[in-house]
């Protein structure tokens, strides 16, 4: 495959996961009959992402399952990673590799990624959850299986929740506006909720609440539905939930400058973030900081969130399909995706639910199961691309008219991501 059939797409990072197969990580007996002397099975997985032992615990199996067979994993940075997969993909130097869940769609559709969808039943695929499983399909079929994800949750500074009277985890939205008030009240406060204007992962959960969507195909088009009746009602949440923060600006996003720097100074009641952003045991106690799954409008569900994480894919230009295949069958069984569970992240399927170890990932594992991703189409990265047209929507509606706000980055959706690869 020539380089230029397959488009430079940027991968995007975390994390919750639903995973399959058989608890004992094994490929099956047929394969012990082989002889794989001599064979390497190249397989690139990012900084960060395998909890401990993992890495240890896949090549056992693998050496158990394929006798004579080497197994070279190789960590990736983030930095470059896109230019790096491209050319990896293209010159046929990479048989397994991690991908962005929600960058995987690109992949797949410029042919860099082999159809595993016959192999999906052995991999254990029939226990993957749907919304999890969702961004490793294109056009009916599998081209890749869901690993790792996670989700924001509501972080909370315990002592000023004490101080404020507040006992227990609010259930319904109503509940959490009358907690923030509290907290509001609690003197040397200075943002009850710390939530900048451009925070779109929150509003991506409340859109996705009220059945909206930011995009939706519209015949052979895709149309932005930001200017809908359900991505308005989304917005009236977000506005309410943002009009908390005094001090947090309404133009930037959580990284500027990054919303676990500014709760770790003490003085914020609130955030809503992931795990990577919650401040170390140096910078504020972990005793003092707690979390919960943000509510819905009614106590039987939380809001919904944007499910982050990454899938494993098996280059279409392996020179090694049955031990690629075999490698994601023990990748994914249940004793080595569990491995991430007890670690925090949430695994790819609820029958491994109870494994989910930490109070973080305890409190995003309820919110996982109405999760969601963005809309799973290869040129949705052109979207995410700065000036990302969502977070300037954002900050356009909470500054003046939402109608001609919404228009503008509909426009611009629509033509980004009907802008062909």
């Amino acid at each position: 495959m020539k380089r230029q059939l397959i488009a430079a797409v940027g991968v995007a990072a975390m994390v919750v996961g639903l995973a399959a197969c058989g608890s004992d990580g094994k490929s099956g007996s047929s394969s012990a009959a082989k002889n794989f002397d001599g064979k390497t099975l190249t397989v690139w997985l990012m900084d960060g992402s395998a909890p401990k032992g993992w890495e240890d615990s896949v090549k056992a199996d693998f050496a158990a399952a394929y006798p004579g067979a080497k197994l070279d994993i190789q960590t990736q940075k983030w930095n470059g990673i896109g230019q790096k997969v491209t050319a990896g993909l293209s010159e046929g130097s990479v048989d397994v590799l991690e991908i962005g869940n929600t960058q995987t769609a690109g992949y797949a559709a410029t042919g860099g990624l082999l159809d595993i969808t016959k192999d999906k039943t052995d991999l254990g695929g029939a226990d993957w959850a749907a919304n999890l499983n969702e961004s490793s399909v294109l056009d009916g079929k599998q081209y890749a299986a869901p690993w790792y994800f996670t989700n924001r949750v509501v972080t909370y500074n315990k002592d000023i929740w004490t101080k404020a009277g507040i006992t227990a985890a609010p259930k319904t939205l109503d509940e959490f506006y009358a907690d923030l008030d509290k907290v509001k009240a609690v003197p040397g406060v200075t943002d009850p909720l710390y939530m900048p204007g451009q925070e779109w992962y929150t509003y991506f959960g409340l859109l996705t609440s009220e059945g909206g969507k930011f995009a939706k195909k519209d015949g052979d088009k895709w149309a932005g539905g930001l200017s809908s009746p359900e991505a308005q009602k989304a917005f009236e949440t977000y506005k309410k939930l943002q009009s908390y923060s005094a001090t947090a600006p309404k133009d930037k996003d959580e990284a500027t400058p990054q919303q676990k720097d500014v709760f770790a100074k003490g003085d914020i009641g609130t955030i809503i973030g992931l795990g990577w952003e919650v401040p170390k045991p140096e910078e504020l106690a972990a005793d003092k900081i707690g979390y919960f799954p943000l509510p819905g409008k009614t106590a039987d569900k939380p809001s919904s969130v944007f499910l982050g994480g990454s899938n494993l894919a098996i280059a279409q230009q392996t020179k090694n399909p049955e031990l690629a295949k075999g490698f994601l069958k023990i990748a994914l069984s249940d004793k080595n995706e569990g491995l991430f569970a007890a670690a925090g992240s949430i695994p790819n399927k609820t029958s491994l639910n109870s494994k989910v170890a930490g109070d973080f990932a305890k409190a995003a594992l309820p919110a996982s199961a109405n999760g969601a991703i963005t809309p799973n189409v290869p040129t949705w990265t052109n979207v995410e691309n700065e000036p990302n047209p969502i977070k300037d929507f954002l900050t356009a509606a909470l500054t003046g008219d939402y109608a001609a706000a919404a228009k503008k980055a509909d426009d611009e959706i629509a033509k980004r991501l009907n802008t062909k690869q």
